[in-house]
């Protein structure tokens, strides 16, 4: 740590590129993830155990999460979606083990994630709608509105990676000053605390990616609706 920042340590060096354990905690955790998607769904049953259970809970969840907002896009939008809030989720809650630090504490991870949002979000745009009608909508309702449609883009993408950022290293730095004052006096509300608290950013950051997304992909439709009602009066 310097000067209040939480500095990733650089564990190896490919040439000149630095692999900090940011980079190596991230992988890890997308390993785990692909691995346990991988051996779960290897052997689906009719009647299943608790594992499964617990696995179509999660996803009946985001489904449902998914339909509350976009509801004729969740079969578009469930594996970006369900994916990253995992991996929010694990990250998060990684800061718990022993000697590793949680990846969205550092403000690389956290920018890199709002910028794979960002471009989710034209990239389903383009996807559904093609490359026209949905550039088109940065017009609308007038040309002179595009200049702030971009500004729009660019500092909602920023706030995404900064608002979890300093709330996570805000977190492990209040857990960590605690614990040199209070020694292990109070480590299970501290424990309590964190947990709640990644939970929480990691159910943030998802929600608002979503109705980043959905708003891309429903922006014609809405486009059009407006066109249909204008035409019938």
């Amino acid at each position: 740590m310097e000067n209040g920042v939480i500095i990733a340590d650089v564990v190896f060096q490919l040439g000149p590129i630095q692999i900090t354990n940011t980079v190596v905690t991230t992988w890890v955790i997308m390993g785990a993830i692909a691995v346990f998607s991988w051996l779960l769904t290897r052997r689906l049953q009719i009647q299943p155990g608790w594992v499964q259970t617990a696995a179509e809970g999660v996803v009946s969840t985001i489904e449902e999460s998914i339909r509350g907002i976009a509801p004729r896009y969740v079969d578009h939008l469930l594996p970006f979606v369900g994916t990253l809030w995992l991996f929010l989720i694990i990250a998060n809650l990684s800061g718990l083990i022993p000697g590793v630090h949680s990846p969205t504490r550092d403000l690389s991870a956290t920018s890199a994630l709002a910028i794979l949002v960002f471009l989710s979000v034209h990239w389903f745009g383009i996807r559904t709608q093609g490359v026209k009608s949905y550039l088109r909508h940065y017009l609308k309702p007038s040309p002179i509105m595009l200049p702030f449609h971009i500004i729009s883009e660019i500092t909602r993408t920023i706030a995404l990676a900064v608002r979890l950022f300093g709330n996570m290293m805000s977190l492990e730095m209040t857990a960590l000053l605690i614990l040199l004052v209070a020694g292990f006096l109070a480590p299970i509300p501290i424990l309590m605390l964190h947990i709640i608290e990644a939970l929480v950013q990691a159910y943030i950051f998802g929600l608002l990616a979503l109705i980043y997304v959905a708003g891309g992909l429903q922006s014609q439709q809405l486009t059009q609706q407006k066109h249909n009602e204008k035409t019938e009066e």
